[in-house]
This record gives structure tokens, C-alpha cells and sequence, in this order.
């Protein structure tokens, strides 16, 4: 159970080594840059062939933002409370013990920061290659053939496009070793330019289709077809990988908290602005989706128009409606949007995940030397350079798709018993001060903790195979945390 002492920002985790430096502007951008990576440019066409219905589709996106804001305001009142670096894991860590921060630790540092910087980094390899056709996944410059692991082929090859990804990560692991600043410097610029390509796919889209109506006209009966049943529901729970995925990492300025100059005000209104302003921004462009491109489609067709938004090329839907509006260029407008989107989000995660690591090596659950600053820099150093190296390695283990079905399932597991802790906390510790009281409590909280659990029970009863995947790696790490606390595992490397 958590005491009064433990609850203070600066008794577990020490952070006198780091510096403040972070405000309000660049907490707000390293939420949004966090969240704007390459889902909302990608993820569409995956969520139009699963729903099959454009009414369904938009409801995808409506119901994640609303799951997504919800949840950040009320993170809001444990960043109040615990401003210190960490975040989320310090918030499991008081509310539920020790075992459960080491488990979104661990889950973290395996799957969700790192895979989902991996599927961040394939994206932006995979945009680039629309600039520089050498950058593929065809161009192999290591092929060693095949192996058969329970049945299923592996490729052991190594691509162009992997090579580009693992050297983008490497690069900003190391530039963020050089200070917070230059850090949350990078952040600042690539999310203005990403945020003011998204208003500016959102205007042309809107101004072009008030002179262009046939893509919009065909979307007349948005909900027909739509029957409101069990299967129905299920199928939008499925669906949410999509929108969940694109609106994922908002909660990694919490891992910052420490060095933020405010942190008892910035955090909670960094997540709410941040948030509240990219989902809303995550509608406007799918509904934009819709205005320029026909829903449905044939993936043996050879124009966007003929492909729609459920077929679109390699599943660029963004891609596809910038060349009906743009001609040729378009194609080019968009993958350098999105090389500025994915490198940008890539920055702000690496940024805050090292925080994380360096927080569990104070408390002794994570390798001693994960837990050292430059003392030059006041940086984790080791911390950023472990994440890239394991990142990296993520990079060959499968495709974009692949590694965001391994990520979901563990991210919103974390996020709903987060989101429980709230309740444990007002009950054990109600004379804490909470400078910030989450919105809508105890409702809220309770309904985003409601959808939570039927997103994760639809995507363990029809993406079985990596949903349980994902959940291995959480129990897994039952076992290692009390082989950690016993000595069996060296944590003073």
C-alpha cells in the first residue's frame, strides 16, 4: 500500500539530476507530436474494410478521441498529484504496489514505447521510399532465406527500409542525449509542421469538395446496411485498434514530470489541449477521407477513385486523397508531410520513454546503470541508448500492422487500470492534495474503464494470436519482477 511519504514526487524517484526545462508550450506539443505519428495518414483503409460502413467508420474515430480525452483528463488529477519522472508507472506503483509499476514498466520497455516507436519508424521509412524508390522492403540489401518457426515461415532478410528506420531512431536517441532542450526544441518545430499539414489537408479537402461533390455524393446513406447487434458492436470494438493506435503515447509528457517548470498546472492542461486538439483534428481528416474519396472500392482497381478509401494503395489513404486533389504531386505533398509526422513523433517518444526506464532504475527494478545522467547534459543517457538499440530490434520483427496489434492490447490494458488507480487513490489517500480533480468523476473514468475492457475482450476473441501475445508479455514479467527483488536478476549492471 502507498504511504503519505511515497506519494511525495521526490522519495521514490529521485530526479535531482535532471533539470526543469519543459513548459507549458512544450508540454502541449510533446502531447499532440506524441500522438501525431503515421496512424492517421495510414490506418483508415484497415478500419473501412473491418466496418464496411462510412457511418461506423466516422463512429470509430468519434469514440476513440472520446476514450482518448477522457482519459487524459483524468490522468490529469494523478499528474497533479505526482508530478515526477516516470508518470504513469509512479501513478500503478502508488495506487497498486510496486508489482504493477513494474509490469507497465516492463510491458513498456518490451512492446508499447518501443513497438510503437519501431511501427513509427517503418512508416517513416515506408514515406520516404515514395521519395527515394531505393528505400523499400523489396530492396534487400541482407538475404538469408527463410526459417520455419511453429509452422510459419520468417523471412531472415533485412531491408533498405529497415535500414532507414534503425539509423532515424539512432539519430534522435543521440541528439536527445545533448539536452532537453534541443530535445523539446526538435519537438516544438515538428509538431507546428505537422499539426499545420493536418489544417492543411483538412482545408484543401473542404474547399475542394464544395467544387468536387461526386466522391461526397456517393456516402449518401452513411448508416445503411448498419444493424445494431452484438456482431455490430463487436466489430467496432475490433475497429478501435485503428483510432487507439493513432491516438496513443498523449500520456508520455507524465513520464517528463520532473522536469517540467509547472508541472502542477502544464501537465493537466497539456493533456487536455493536447488531446481534445488532435482528435478532434483525427475526425476532420477522415471526414475529409470521405468527402474527396468513395468508401468503398476494388483493390484490383488502378486510381484512387476506383480504389476508394477501404483499398487505398498500401493502405495510403491520405496519400490517395492528396493525389485526387492535387494531380501527380500530391503523392510527393503527402510522404514528405508524413516523413515530417513520423519523425516528429518518434522525438517526443523517445524523449519521454527514456524518463521511464531511468525512474524504475532509481527504485531498483531496472539495471543500475539505467539510472545514470550525463552529467554534462543531465540526460538519461544509458536510458535513451537502451530504447534505441531494443527499438531497433524491433524493427525487423514484422510489419506495421503486426506491430500495432501487439501494441494495443497492452496500452489500453494499462490505461483502464491507471484509470482504476484514480478511484483506489481518493480512497486510501483522500488527504493527498490533488491540485487538478478529473472531470466527470466517478462517471467518466468508469465509462472509459466499460469500453476499455469490451475493446480488449473483442480483440482477444478475434485477434487472438497477438492480443494474447501482448498479454504474455505482461504476466511474463510477474515472474521477473520477484526474481528482480530477490537478486536473481542482475540489476547492478
Amino acid at each position: 500500500m502507498a504511504t503519505s511519504a511515497s506519494l511525495n514526487p521526490t522519495s521514490r524517484t529521485p530526479s535531482a539530476e535532471l533539470v526543469k526545462g519543459l513548459r507549458l508550450y512544450d508540454c502541449t506539443t510533446i502531447v499532440m507530436g506524441s500522438m501525431i505519428g503515421s496512424g492517421i495518414f495510414i490506418v483508415a483503409a484497415e478500419i473501412a474494410r473491418e466496418v464496411r460502413s462510412p457511418g461506423l467508420f466516422l463512429l470509430c474515430w468519434v469514440v476513440g478521441g472520446f476514450m482518448t480525452v477522457v482519459a487524459a483528463v483524468t490522468y490529469g488529477e494523478l499528474a497533479g498529484m505526482m508530478p515526477t519522472a516516470g508518470g504513469q508507472y509512479v501513478y500503478l506503483r502508488e495506487a497498486f504496489g510496486p508489482l504493477f509499476g513494474f509490469l507497465y514498466g516492463w510491458t513498456l520497455f518490451l512492446v508499447i514505447q518501443t513497438g510503437t516507436l519501431a511501427a513509427v519508424a517503418v512508416a517513416f521509412g515506408k514515406f520516404l521510399g515514395v521519395l527515394v524508390p531505393w528505400v523499400s522492403t523489396q530492396t534487400l540489401l541482407i538475404d538469408l532465406g527463410h526459417i520455419e518457426v511453429f509452422h510459419h515461415p520468417v523471412a531472415l532478410t533485412f531491408s533498405s527500409q529497415q535500414l532507414v528506420a534503425i539509423l532515424a531512431l539512432l539519430v534522435l536517441s543521440v541528439l536527445n542525449i545533448f539536452g532537453l532542450r534541443l530535445g523539446a526544441w526538435v519537438q516544438d518545430i515538428f509538431t507546428t509542421l505537422k499539426v499545420a499539414a493536418l489544417l492543411g489537408l483538412v482545408g484543401l479537402g473542404f474547399w475542394w469538395s464544395q467544387y468536387h461533390p461526386a466522391a461526397y455524393v456517393q456516402q449518401q446513406g452513411t448508416w445503411s446496411g448498419v444493424h445494431w447487434d452484438a456482431a455490430t458492436l463487436t466489430i467496432l470494438s475490433v475497429a478501435m485498434v485503428g483510432p487507439l493506435f493513432s491516438s496513443d503515447a498523449w500520456n508520455n509528457i507524465t513520464f517528463t514530470g520532473s522536469e517540467i517548470v509547472n508541472p502542477r498546472r502544464d501537465l493537466p492542461l497539456a493533456l487536455l489541449v493536447g488531446t481534445a486538439t488532435v482528435c478532434c483534428l483525427y475526425v476532420a481528416c477522415n471526414w475529409i477521407y470521405l468527402r474527396v474519396l468513395p468508401f468503398a472500392g476494388s483493390p484490383m482497381a488502378s486510381g484512387p477513385l476506383g480504389r476508394g478509401v477501404q483499398y487505398a494503395a498500401e493502405d495510403r489513404v491520405a496519400t490517395a486523397a492528396a493525389q485526387v486533389m492535387l494531380g501527380g504531386k500530391g503523392a510527393t505533398l503527402m510522404a514528405a508531410a508524413i516523413m515530417i509526422s513520423t519523425f516528429g513523433c518518434m522525438n517526443g517518444l523517445i524523449l519521454a520513454g527514456a524518463r521511464v526506464y531511468y525512474a524504475m532504475a532509481k527504485d531498483g527494478l531496472f539495471f543500475h546503470a539505467v539510472g545514470r545522467v550525463d552529467p554534462k547534459h543531465h540526460t538519461p543517457a544509458i536510458s535513451l541508448v537502451v530504447q534505441a538499440v531494443w527499438a531497433a530490434l524491433l524493427t525487423l520483427t514484422g510489419t506495421y500492422s503486426e506491430l500495432l496489434e501487439y501494441v494495443v492490447f497492452a496500452v489500453v490494458l494499462f490505461y483502464a487500470v491507471t484509470i482504476a488507480g484514480v478511484f483506489r487513490l481518493r480512497r486510501i489517500r483522500p488527504e493527498v492534495p490533488r491540485p487538478y480533480r478529473a472531470w466527470g468523476y466517478p462517471v467518466l473514468p468508469a465509462i472509459y474503464i466499460a469500453l476499455a475492457l469490451f475493446v480488449e475482450w473483442a480483440l482477444l476473441t478475434h485477434k487472438a494470436g497477438r492480443s494474447l501475445a501482448g498479454l504474455s508479455i505482461v504476466a511474463l514479467g510477474v515472474p521477473v519482477f520477484f526474481l528482480w527483488r530477490r537478486g536473481g536478476v542482475n540489476s547492478k549492471l
